[in-house]
């Protein structure tokens, strides 16, 4: 098995072991403000990024040790029109903390960036602040998406549903997601194919939001993803290895995006 394999099979195992518990999230979902427009704000004028609070990655080790609060202040400013928080924390060095700790930092819409696989896991994300969460549907039977998808709908949370092969593009297609994600890695062998990824962008029919993932750090890689159809792309390592995140998301997408005549800043 693969990465992904691997580590769904333990995360579901741990869940067996260890049931969530979903009344509790339940009660907190209750007194919770309506959750952010997460697809509406991927879907202003021109190109938006979503900019990601990623520490570590199995195929980088570690990246940055920040202040995750600090950092989407940092990247709220530069422009980004979402925040994505890696929240598993073998791999990854994230969790649920860095989620609320963000939460607190910034007005954006964020989405909970995750291995999900159980329904409690919804529920969990959007009791400690997310508006929209990560399904991978190489992770996921068509069965357990579109589970998974109606609950996201019952309270309230947006779903990116990833693909990264034709087979998961058809099976992401085929189910009620409406913003769909192409990551240019493939999370079995963590091997990158950004000319795949841009290719099956193409296929996304309109009407659905596409963003397009992993590897994004030159303005050259957001024009061709611009080409391609994309409505956002998410970056991670760039952002954090940047010495100035916000002046890296103005270069990535800046004159992609319409000038407020006033105060000379990205609508």
């Amino acid at each position: 098995m693969g990465f992904l394999s691997d580590l769904t099979e333990r995360i579901r195992k741990d869940l067996a072991a260890d049931p969530p518990d979903a009344g509790s999230f339940l009660l907190r979902i209750r007194t919770l403000p309506p959750a952010r427009d997460f697809d509406g704000a991927l879907r202003g004028p021109g190109m938006s990024l979503i900019a990601e609070v990623k520490q570590a990655s199995p195929s980088a080790g570690d990246i940055a040790e920040v202040d995750v609060g600090a950092q989407a202040e940092r990247y709220e400013r530069g422009g980004a029109a979402a925040i994505s928080v890696l929240t598993e924390a073998r791999h990854f060095k994230g969790s649920l903390t860095d989620l609320r700790l963000v939460r607190r930092h910034t007005s954006l819409p964020l989405l909970r960036k995750d291995f999900l696989v159980h329904p409690a896991q919804i529920l969990e994300s959007r009791a400690n602040g997310a508006d929209a969460v990560l399904l991978i549907a190489a992770a996921l039977t068509a069965t357990e998406l579109e589970e998974l998808l109606s609950v996201c709908s019952e309270v309230g949370l947006a779903a990116l549903v990833e693909a990264h092969t034709q087979a998961d593009l058809d099976k992401v297609l085929a189910s009620a997601a409406t913003i769909v994600g192409v990551n240019a890695r493939d999370l079995e062998t963590l091997e990158m194919d950004p000319a795949r990824a841009l290719a099956l962008a193409g296929q996304i029919p309109a009407g659905r939001t596409v963003v397009l993932e992993s590897g994004i750090s030159s303005r050259r890689q957001v024009d061709a993803a611009a080409e391609a159809g994309v409505n956002a792309v998410l970056v991670g390592e760039a952002l954090m290895r940047s010495a100035d995140p916000a002046v890296t998301i103005r270069r990535l997408i800046g004159s992609l995006r319409p000038v407020d005549a006033v105060t000379g800043r990205e609508d």
